[in-house]
């Protein structure tokens, strides 16, 4: 029964195909969830290491292409390689500081180089994924999952106050917009059923994106000026190969690794399982063979993107078919500039008011995991509190580790890696026996009683 209720909400499984004319909007209702967060890497390097307006337009539209196959290699698996699960790809902002710095000293080249071949990295972790999956129990996903919605949220408040650096950051229009789309979305989603309750997140988008241009806040001029067709041209920007920047790169396959594997068990979470080694092997395979070709055609490295983790829990569709849409528009997006442009035309804060309920979701569906598959012993609690405060501290308080050396501050600095790690580790190193759990005459007792009202209780 418990069963049952949890997967009520779910409209659309994992292998079930809606008819197309539902599709594409949701297809559509993915791609603009992760929209900006897909080009924003590119775009931040681009400014960097300082290339012409040209290459930075030929950069984004790569960023698109890649995306789009990504996707569709995951929805539909080449041999092992995909997980044959709804799994949104885009450009990892996990990589970004690192690149930065490799950018501004040795160039698009040596950044391209580094990425090739670190990525061969993530594909031997999913190639020996079933030898060192003990490492990544659910309790670890669980954690890496909750990280990455909550570091995402400053992220998407950010979008919804116009975007960082904004002149009028924080202005009432931003604020009315994001709340426009915010409420809309949300009220869609929790009262009407059907179609419009699964598409809340596209229509309360559509509804702030139509508002904005009625009160003229678009500005359609990059439309006008983009071109019809971008073709995608091999190593355009030349390869080199730098140790030190290799180096780098590949520790953070590692970390993308397991934020890939996060991910892939808050998608299926949502269908009230854990994902199979088989699903966790070819995502991580996919990860790491379409960044390497990624790198080829003058892309960065990509990875599941958590935003539609909380589009496929919050709207219940988790239809891989749905996702392949998506791709395919992606794709489209890359190949004519044109209907890129419209979309990266949307301005921030109405994607803000959709980015903050899907972030939040994300966070819900790590709580879920550890909630439903592990022990709530003493020793998970403390490695739970421990991951998630030293995530958070460096997520928010960079400045405190500024004095360590900027490779090390790269690694650490962000939330997700500094959380998945401690989480990592510390699984390792605690003894199993969890001190200071409570034994009872059956045996130990999993449960640990936080709000002293009471004893807790196990039905099972």
């Amino acid at each position: 029964m418990e069963q049952q209720e949890s997967r009520s909400h779910i409209v659309y499984d994992i292998e079930e195909k809606p008819p197309l004319g539902e599709a594409i909007p949701l297809g559509l209702q993915h791609v603009f969830a992760m929209f900006l967060g897909n080009i924003a890497p590119a775009l931040i390097i681009a400014g960097a290491v300082g290339v012409s307006s040209g290459q930075t337009t030929f950069l984004v539209q790569m960023a698109l292409v890649v995306a789009g196959v990504a996707t569709l290699v995951q929805a539909f698996p080449l041999g092992p390689i995909g997980a044959r699960l709804p799994i949104m790809m885009g450009t990892s902002f996990a990589f970004v500081g690192t690149l930065v710095s490799i950018g501004g000293q040795f160039g698009l080249a040596t950044i391209f180089g580094a990425c090739l071949v670190g990525a061969f990295v993530e594909i031997l972790i999913g190639f020996g994924y079933e030898k060192i999956d003990r490492f990544f129990p659910p309790l670890v996903s669980g954690i890496v999952v909750m990280l990455i919605g909550l570091t995402l949220v400053p992220v998407g408040m950010d979008y919804a106050a116009g975007g960082a650096g904004a002149d009028n950051y924080g202005s009432l229009l931003n604020l009315g917009l994001a709340a426009l789309v915010f409420f809309v979305t949300l009220g869609l989603n929790q009262f009407f059923e059907g179609f419009v309750r699964i598409a809340s997140v596209f229509i309360g988008i559509v509804v702030g994106y139509v508002v904005a241009i009625v009160i003229g806040v678009v500005n359609f001029t990059p439309v006008a000026e983009a071109g019809w067709i971008a073709v995608p041209v091999p190593l355009q920007f030349g390869i080199a190969f730098e140790p030190s920047a290799i180096l780098a790169v590949t520790f953070l396959y590692v970390i993308t690794a397991v934020e890939s594997i996060g991910d892939i068990t808050g998608t299926v979470a949502a269908v009230n399982r854990s994902p199979t080694k088989d699903e966790i092997r070819g995502g991580l395979l996919a990860d790491g063979v379409m960044s390497a070709i990624a790198a080829v055609f003058n892309a960065l490295p990509n990875t599941s993107f958590s935003q539609n983790v909380g589009v496929v829990n919050f709207t219940g569709v988790a239809s891989r078919f749905v996702v392949g849409v998506g791709g395919a528009i992606l794709v489209l997006f890359g190949l004519v500039p044109k209907v890129g442009a419209l979309a990266a035309a949307m301005p921030d804060a109405v994607l803000g008011g959709g980015a903050l309920i899907l972030f939040a979701m994300i966070f819900s569906s790590g709580v879920s995991l550890i909630a439903n598959e592990a022990e709530l012993t003493q020793r998970n609690l403390t490695i739970l509190a421990a991951s998630i405060a030293l995530g958070l501290a460096v997520e928010f308080r960079p400045e405190a580790i500024a004095a360590l050396p900027t490779l090390v501050q790269s690694v650490v600095g962000s939330g997700i890696t500094m959380g998945g790690l401690s989480a990592l580790i510390l699984n390792v190193v605690l003894p199993e026996s969890g001190r200071g759990v409570p034994e009872t005459e059956g045996g130990t007792d999993t449960n640990v009683q936080i709000s002293g009202e009471g004893p807790a209780t196990d039905e099972d």
